[in-house]
């Protein structure tokens, strides 16, 4: 990847990857020149994740991942080869040269992204001009109701965004064209009388906010989306503002929702963002704790008094991939979310994810009518902290809440109460875990313990008889997802995200569809395997249809094509697709000589040419097999 001379090569130079490495996950010394900490690309709750000082390379003996600063880099931040040598390289502060990229698409999306960057942070700069200025008193006299100061104001870049649709157009106009602004998610726009609309290319765009044609068109009125409103700047890990939470300060019935949230962008994706993650991931790491709250102002005033290490999910319900963000960090959290009944419902989902990621969880709840921001402002910080110092063991929690909601004195109430808190404890990975949390449940609802224990067994097997007779993920080889994301390439999962195809870093004309294609079609290596059926329903989709997942197929097959996509963790390039081919010629040879020898060893075939025939063909069989061609690298594919 990197040589003498190139500038990857000057950065490697320089990094040490046990601190880059310490950005993401927290390392412990585990050795003279390893450390040690919880693997960041897969679940588990005892460190096999390790890193080598003096070679500068990782390796996790769980799932068997390894390699050096910029391929950890990649992997964790999702990026290619290049980004990754500029991240680190911005990480150690290090001159950037010219960037260079692989493609003409790689490059435009390139200049997008860092436009967008540039334009939130004008925005944002923009917003706080205007906080400061006369039109900006009443959300002044809001903020300092909430018992947010001037520091703290400063420290979250707070602004606000004056009642004009024109005026940040104007201050932005100037610096960047009009698709810089239609995809920058801070503009609406309706068309000019007598001109035709056209879909958007951003998936994520309002229903009203179509383009113009290229040609024959008016230009497009575009207009402020925030107007009115206190804006909280949403910031990546790294810090840089992505998008903006705006809160309305108008009582008018036509200003819209309280909360108005950015739409999703080329630098945005709420699902795998956490608001305040840039100010709080050293103290998490220090504490080794986070406090999860749901919104910016619950997350700012806990902030504000002094409890640094809070985030918040930032206007959406928790995700996978949060989790998996926070998991970089600390694998301990205590969720203070809203104690009303919608908030439970939010705390219980979030906390089945989070029990799923094997998280140590504790839950705070304040008190009824309080949420994290009332509570401070009231009662101040220091009954915060005791409150905390208070909070609940997740099951605990939900042990309580089964007592409250069902008469466990009777035994229609125990029924529901342990119908209730099964689903829970399926979702804890131990079984050893599973089994002491029935003995606490039983003895604390006063039920037989080994009745429980028995039910949780019969729910634990109707799982595992689930996972059964879904596809055998197990089942399905590396080569085989290789092929399969090969040939979903050809039909985008994402309109709009044209940008993202050619960020393999492979030559131009590399075209992964095409060339799992010609394989498969040629030599019908997946004949016999698990993804039989599917690759042959992608083999066979017409170029109508435009959707991978609106391909033919059965429900199972559907469910194993998302589990593969949606699992994505390597780029598709030439040299893995070829691979990936190679590894499946193997598996083929492999099962037709299982069959040769089958039919010799049966003693069916009498006839002595038939015989030799299938000696002849066993022969040969075994030299493809030792083919060096074949074998080079079909083991890391299979």
């Amino acid at each position: 990847m990197a040589n003498p001379g190139d500038f990857a090569y000057t950065v490697k130079q320089q990094a040490d990857i046990v601190r880059i490495v310490g950005d993401y996950i927290k390392l412990k010394k585990a050795g003279a020149q390893n450390y040690a900490g919880l693997c960041p690309f897969h679940g588990e709750k005892t460190p096999s994740f390790s890193v080598h000082a003096t070679r500068q390379f990782y390796h996790c003996f769980g799932c068997g991942v390894s390699g050096d600063v910029f391929s950890f880099v990649q992997k964790v931040e999702n990026i290619t080869f290049p980004e990754s040598v500029r991240l680190v390289a911005q990480k150690l502060g290090i001159p950037l040269p010219k960037a260079s990229y692989s493609s003409p698409a790689e490059a435009k999306d390139a200049r997008l992204r860092a436009q967008l960057l540039e334009a939130h942070e004008r925005a944002a700069a923009f917003f706080q001009d205007c906080f400061k200025k006369p039109e900006g008193a009443r959300a002044r006299e809001y903020l300092a109701g909430r018992g947010l100061n001037d520091e703290m104001i400063a420290a979250f870049q707070i602004g606000y965004a004056p009642d004009s649709g024109f005026l940040l157009r104007d201050r932005l106009m100037g610096d960047f064209g009009e698709e810089v602004l239609r995809e920058s998610g801070l503009f609406s726009w309706k068309e000019a009388a007598g001109s035709e609309p056209r879909a958007s290319s951003n998936p994520n765009q309002d229903a009203d906010d179509s383009q113009p044609e290229a040609r024959g068109s008016k230009p497009a009125a575009i207009y402020s989306k925030f107007r009115n409103r206190i804006m909280f700047p949403i910031a990546s890990d790294a810090g840089k503002i992505i998008a903006f939470t705006g809160r309305t300060l108008s009582t008018d019935e036509k200003a819209g929702p309280k909360y108005l949230n950015s739409p999703e962008t080329a630098i945005y994706s709420k699902g795998k963002v956490l608001f305040n993650l840039n100010h709080a991931k050293e103290a998490i790491r220090k504490l080794d704790y986070a406090i999860l709250v749901e919104g910016q102002m619950d997350c700012i005033s806990v902030y504000a008094a002094g409890f640094h290490n809070v985030i918040a999910s930032s206007g959406t319900a928790f995700t996978e991939l949060q989790a998996k963000l926070l998991g970089r960090f600390s694998k301990n959290v205590v969720v203070n979310f809203d104690p009303d009944t919608a908030g439970a419902k939010a705390t219980e989902r979030t906390l089945g994810l989070l029990v799923e990621e094997e998280f140590q969880i504790k839950v705070l709840t304040l008190d009824p009518g309080f949420d994290p921001d009332l509570f401070i402002r009231r009662k101040g910080k220091d009954a915060y902290s005791e409150a905390l110092r208070h909070s609940q063991r997740y099951f605990d929690y939900l042990i309580e809440r089964a007592r409250n909601q069902f008469a466990v004195r009777n035994p229609e109430g125990k029924v529901k109460a342990v119908n209730y808190l099964l689903p829970h404890i399926q979702r804890v990975p131990s079984r050893i875990v599973r089994d002491e949390l029935a003995q606490e449940i039983a003895q604390k609802l006063g039920i037989d313990s080994a009745v429980l224990r028995q039910e949780l067994r019969h729910t634990a097997a109707a799982r595992s008889a689930a996972q059964v007779k879904a596809p055998a993920e197990n089942q399905v080889t590396d080569a085989e997802r290789i092929l399969i994301r090969a040939l979903a390439s050809a039909r985008q999962m994402q309109p709009g995200e044209d940008h993202l195809s050619a960020r393999d870093g492979a030559e131009e004309e590399f075209d992964p569809a095409r060339q799992a294609q010609y394989a498969l079609q040629n030599e019908a290596l997946h004949r016999g395997l698990a993804t039989e059926s599917l690759t042959e329903a992608l083999l066979n989709a017409g170029a109508e249809v435009a959707d991978v997942m609106e391909v033919p197929q059965s429900e199972g097959d559907r469910r194993l094509l998302a589990t593969i996509l949606l699992k994505e963790e390597e780029l598709l390039t030439a040299e893995g697709l070829d691979g990936a081919v190679r590894a499946l010629r193997r598996i083929h040879l492999r099962r037709r000589l299982e069959e040769v020898q089958r039919e010799l060893q049966s003693g069916r075939v009498r006839d002595p040419r038939q015989v030799q025939s299938l000696l002849e063909e066993k022969m040969r069989l075994k030299r493809a097999l030792m083919d060096p061609n074949l074998a080079a690298e079909s083991n890391d594919a299979a």
